[in-house]
């Protein structure tokens, strides 16, 4: 009977479509992440794991494992946390959740933007502290979305989705860009494709759906910031240290742009506290792919990862790292 160890609890889908298949399967229960030497222990240990975004697998923790450990299923769409290159060595088939977030990232990006821009933050605490004294037709006043230009920099299913709400909903223009140009999606949606850098200096909103890798590292820094309109709002839903946060920072407490929605941060869970001091940022804790159905399709994608390593077949979810180039 394989045994597979699940580092958090996650939703039941996943432990019963697993234990149906005949897997014995344990659950950390306890409300922390595993430590580096718990984590070695289990990889030691166990013919799959199912790890979180937050768990750094790393060549220590990768060089503990025994050699009947054949998958780790990341319960992330994404897997910069994992050592690829090094699993890759040790013969460690490594899968995601490819798509299962898409929608409900999109979702709050477009939460993010609203607050921003309508400043329901603000708003919110004024009548919290009881200000509300009179309709004040001076007070949080805001540009509207509707017809701006959104620029969306990485354009997987998440910056698909987002751009359809956009162009459908709210008939905004669409400035895009991406390794590979698709003009399918301009048909659909009017986009035009255009470098970062246009990008960054024509749009009213930047919005970042890129994955976390060596080249998309601080890809928003200070220059970048500087491009950007002084009146544009800047959001992140994929991973914090895309954008440099101390000049991210600085850009907005010297008003280099309006205000900045951020789900995730440079060097999570810690969050520097002349963050949270400014008012023109909104911050949510990574929580953009928090709806139940997300979750459960997540859940239920990690488990049929693990069942067709065992059964010889190819998983949807596997991660393919991009052939080394020739010299």
């Amino acid at each position: 009977m394989p045994s597979v160890y699940i580092t958090s609890v996650i939703p039941k889908e996943c432990t019963e479509t697993l234990q149906s298949k005949g897997f014995d399967v344990q659950v950390n229960q306890q409300n922390r992440d595993l430590t580096k030497k718990e984590l070695m222990d289990v990889f030691s240990k166990y013919d799959a794991v199912i790890t979180l975004m937050t768990n750094k697998i790393d060549r220590d923790v990768l060089s503990a494992a025994s050699k009947k450990l054949k998958i780790i299923a990341n319960y992330a769409v994404g897997y910069d946390n994992i050592d690829m290159s090094f699993a890759v060595r040790k013969n460690i088939t490594v899968c995601n959740t490819p798509g299962a977030a898409s929608e409900s990232v999109a979702e709050h990006t477009f939460l993010l933007i609203f607050a921003c821009a309508k400043k329901v933050i603000e708003a919110d605490k004024f009548v919290r502290l009881g200000k509300y004294q009179r309709w004040d037709p001076m007070a949080f006043l805001s540009n509207q979305i509707w017809g701006k230009t959104i620029g969306i920099v990485g354009l997987g299913k998440i910056g698909t989705f987002v751009a359809q709400i956009a162009f459908g909903g709210l008939r905004m223009k669409i400035l895009y860009f991406d390794i590979l140009q698709s003009e399918d999606f301009e048909l659909l949606t009017e986009a035009r494709y255009c470098s970062v850098d246009e990008l960054l200096k024509e749009a009213d909103i930047v919005t970042l759906h890129v994955p976390l890798t060596e080249k998309t590292h601080h890809l928003i820094s200070k220059k970048e910031l500087k491009m950007m309109k002084n009146t544009a709002i800047l959001i992140n839903t994929a991973r914090g240290p895309i954008v440099n946060q101390e000049d991210l920072i600085w850009a907005l407490k010297n008003k280099e742009i309006a205000s900045a929605g951020l789900d995730v941060f440079e060097h999570e869970p810690e969050i520097p506290h002349e963050l949270t001091l400014l008012d023109n940022v909104v911050l949510t804790p990574h929580i953009a792919s928090a709806t139940v159905e997300t979750r459960i399709s997540m859940a239920k994608i990690s488990a049929q990862n693990i069942i067709d390593v065992f059964e010889g077949k190819e998983p949807f979810g596997l991660v393919k790292l991009p052939p080394l180039p020739r010299h």
